[in-house]
């Protein structure tokens, strides 16, 4: 078969709206970043789309297409890849390219399949609109039938969503002993109450489960909350992330919208604790924006805009790298929306134990050095690199 005929084949079939899943894998360069896309029909709004996730080393990236915008980027693709499996209703097809790009083009019957346009159906929740949650209507995000308040439902996604992430951690949590888990500026505590309602009402584990915030008033509310639910093993106390050491090992630590190098102290701690889940979402971070000075980037960085935010993104990818570099698998995360809030990327690590890749310790070197940059999480760690 020939590319263009692979190509309008695809097209005609995505048209159709035939399209069950995909992916596509083998990139063409060893060098290349992006090391696979998985491809699903979504419908956004009663619309039908194309959504592709493109899975870097340590990023997943979203983007939701029309079918001719999926085509046209389908074309592109397999300029960088040589594989694709294609699900679509009533077959399978399987697709490699040669060097020279010659297709081959394998079919399988399969028994009909209708592609799940799930996107934004509350099915997909792991919390449902409809079914009341104690933490939910004490926190006023339900009513006490279990309806989402209109005005809260951004906030009932973020929940949903940072529960997927809890979700997504079981297999890493041990299931022969209490599970220690902290939140480092937990603040009203929303997403404290949810970590702690899934796992143990939700999933049964046993776990102790702390919320840390300097602002008394907030904490002394949440134990008061966490006291009428009868949540026996959540507790809230007043503290400082950098005096907090009442801890020698913990399970999972969570760190949202810590400002500044807050983050990387909360960081620092879970690395030294050994904690086998990192969930962080950072804020304000300025500690490079006031380093920086990279004559290379100067088109750049003489927006002060620009620089904030290439700044805030250089220093997530810092992070994320560090922690790959002392054993984690790390992931830069898209925690909710960009529309509802630009601070939306989450640090998500796993601790494997698995020494650096070759190279990778000077890889990370050579940009920091390009960016003058003495990192705070790096003077913590650097007995550990």
């Amino acid at each position: 078969m020939e590319l263009q005929q692979m190509h309008q084949n695809l097209a005609e079939r995505i048209g159709r709206q035939e399209l069950v899943s995909a992916t596509i894998s083998q990139p063409r360069q060893k060098s290349n970043d992006l090391k696979r896309v998985k491809i699903k029909p979504v419908e956004i709004k009663n619309d039908y789309h194309i959504q592709f996730e493109y899975q870097q080393k340590y990023v997943l990236k979203h983007k939701n297409m029309t079918t001719e915008e999926a085509t046209a980027e389908l074309e592109n693709l397999f300029t960088e890849f040589r594989q694709g499996l294609f699900q679509f209703t009533e077959e399978k097809v399987q697709l490699q390219l040669s060097k020279k790009f010659k297709v081959s083009w394998k079919t399988e019957a399969t028994e009909k399949t209708t592609a799940q346009l799930s996107h934004n159906r509350k099915k997909q929740y792991l919390l449902e609109d409809g079914i009341p949650y104690p933490f939910l209507v004490r926190l006023g995000v339900q009513n006490p039938d279990g309806s989402v308040k209109k005005q809260k439902y951004d906030k009932f996604r973020q929940i949903n969503r940072f529960i997927e992430f809890i979700d997504d951690a079981l297999i890493h949590l041990p299931k022969d002993r209490t599970v220690r888990i902290l939140d480092f500026g937990s603040g009203k505590s929303y997403l404290t109450f949810a970590l702690y309602h899934y796992l143990r009402v939700e999933k049964g584990l046993d776990l102790r489960v702390t919320g840390l915030d300097l602002k008394k008033e907030v904490i002394e509310e949440c134990q008061g909350i966490a006291e009428d639910l009868n949540y026996e093993q959540l507790e809230f106390l007043v503290g400082d992330i950098n005096d907090y050491n009442e801890e020698s090992a913990v399970d999972m630590v969570v760190t949202l919208h810590a400002c500044d190098t807050a983050t990387d102290m909360a960081l620092s701690r879970a690395v030294k604790w050994n904690a086998k889940v990192i969930l962080s979402v950072p804020c304000c971070q300025s500690e490079l924006n006031h380093q920086i000075d990279a004559p290379e980037l100067g088109i750049m960085l003489q927006h002060g805009l620009i620089k904030e935010r290439f700044s805030a993104l250089a220093t997530d990818s810092i992070r994320a790298e560090l922690l790959s570099l002392v054993g984690y698998e790390t992931q830069l995360m898209e925690f909710i929306d960009m529309e509802h809030t630009p601070k939306n990327i989450l640090i998500r690590a796993y601790k494997t134990g698995r020494k650096p890749a070759d190279g990778q310790l000077e890889r990370y070197r050579q940009f920091t050095g390009m960016l003058s940059a003495n990192p705070y999480l790096e003077n913590e760690l650097k007995e550990l690199l």
